[in-house]
């Protein structure tokens, strides 16, 4: 780690600043990733079915179509105004949430998306403007460890809250949190050397180049492949494997244990090995994932080993796709990583709303076709990205 923190240090992002955009971002995907494991809690709460709730789980995906206005103003410098917003916006969709009712937490879900996507295109922005991309994957990867962290600690925290308290519970505790992350981010100051260069008005808006397409549509396709069975598996656990509510959140805690290797996996080799190559190889790894889960039937054993690749597969490509993005077109860096973060929105918000349907009329198998071919399409598109 050392090696890693001299080498930040040269490139103007201390290693005390990339813990402190990790941490912020631990707190904002802890709002997310609880949800779709506790879709059956939740359901109960709203009188709402499977398909109604991940039908608001995509459409909230939605609102990231919203950074794609972003990219001028981070290609100015100013991603710490947008980080700082997203954290904002994901402690108030937790006050919507627990109003209790299904609308109301439908609009929730659009903020909490909104906020999630801008801290997220805010960091990759800053990250990227600051590591060379020869050193960006461990960077990028390490800041990434946050989607591990917020299902390693959010799913069985919530189990405890929910069973305890109620369902409401999460949400208070991940407004709490924000509340006081979006308090230290604001009294955080600027990098000095972001606004002496930074230029007096936005830069006009660029046309990305038929490479910075192809790394967004990849990146997407890898979304659409994780998102379209993850938010369902939840839900898989509990009709198929008969895993309880306490159950399910230590299920979802050894995930997002395969998550956080994966990620420091990609921190660690993605830069060694090629982020390229390396994310295609990850991407074959989540299909036999999704072949073994289809096989399991109800076979605890079986089910497990199939999400542990799934879940191991999806988290090493996605965090590596992020770097092949960056790079795909450095001239419109910041617009490039807006696009990308909108598009990817969609691909969950379709993976998302097409779950439910696709469980309910053809079981897990549904959902993990689907899956496959995001994971194909991401693979293709690779192939002709030019990044490295």
């Amino acid at each position: 780690m050392a090696d890693l923190h001299s080498e930040l240090r040269s490139n103007e992002l201390s290693m005390a600043g990339l813990v402190g955009l990790t941490a912020g971002k631990t707190v904002v995907n802890m709002g997310l990733r609880w949800i779709p494991f506790f879709l059956p809690n939740l359901g109960r709460a709203f009188g709402a079915s499977t398909a109604g709730l991940t039908t608001v789980l995509g459409i909230g995906e939605m609102a990231g179509l919203l950074t794609a206005a972003t990219g001028r103003q981070l290609d100015r410098g100013r991603e710490r105004l947008i980080i700082t917003a997203g954290m904002a916006l994901v402690g108030a969709s937790t006050v919507l949430a627990i109003v209790g009712t299904f609308v109301v937490f439908a609009l929730s879900q659009f903020l909490l998306i909104l906020g999630i996507s801008l801290y997220t295109v805010g960091g990759h922005a800053y990250i990227s403007r600051h590591v060379a991309f020869a050193r960006r994957g461990r960077a990028i990867g390490i800041f990434e460890v946050s989607w591990a962290l917020g299902l390693l600690v959010g799913a069985p925290v919530a189990a405890l809250l929910i069973e305890g308290i109620s369902w409401r519970a999460p949400f208070i505790a991940v407004g709490l949190m924000s509340l006081v992350a979006c308090v230290l981010l604001i009294r955080i100051p600027e990098d000095p050397a972001l606004v002496r260069h930074a230029p007096a008005s936005p830069r006009p808006t660029v046309q990305l180049d038929n490479n910075a397409w192809m790394a967004i549509g990849a990146s997407a396709g890898i979304a659409l492949a994780g998102l379209t069975t993850i938010v369902i598996a939840g839900t898989w656990m509990e009709d198929r494997l008969g895993i309880s509510t306490g159950g399910i959140g230590a299920v979802a805690m050894g995930f997002g244990a395969v998550e956080l290797l994966s990620s420091s996996g990609s921190a660690r080799f993605s830069d060694r090995f090629g982020k390229n190559r390396s994310t295609r190889v990850a991407l074959l790894v989540l299909c036999g994932g999704l072949v073994v889960i289809c096989a399991a039937q109800s076979s605890l054993l079986l089910g497990a080993m199939g999400l542990v690749l799934f879940f191991g597969g999806f988290e090493y490509a996605i965090v590596t796709s992020f770097s092949v993005v960056s790079e795909a077109m450095p001239a419109a860096r910041g617009q490039v990583l807006s696009v990308n973060v909108a598009t990817g929105t969609v691909a969950r918000g379709v993976g998302s709303v097409s779950s439910g349907f696709l469980y309910e009329g053809f079981g897990i198998i549904g959902p993990a076709a689907l899956s496959v071919v995001g994971a194909v399409a991401g693979f293709a598109l690779l192939g002709r990205v030019r990044s490295e």
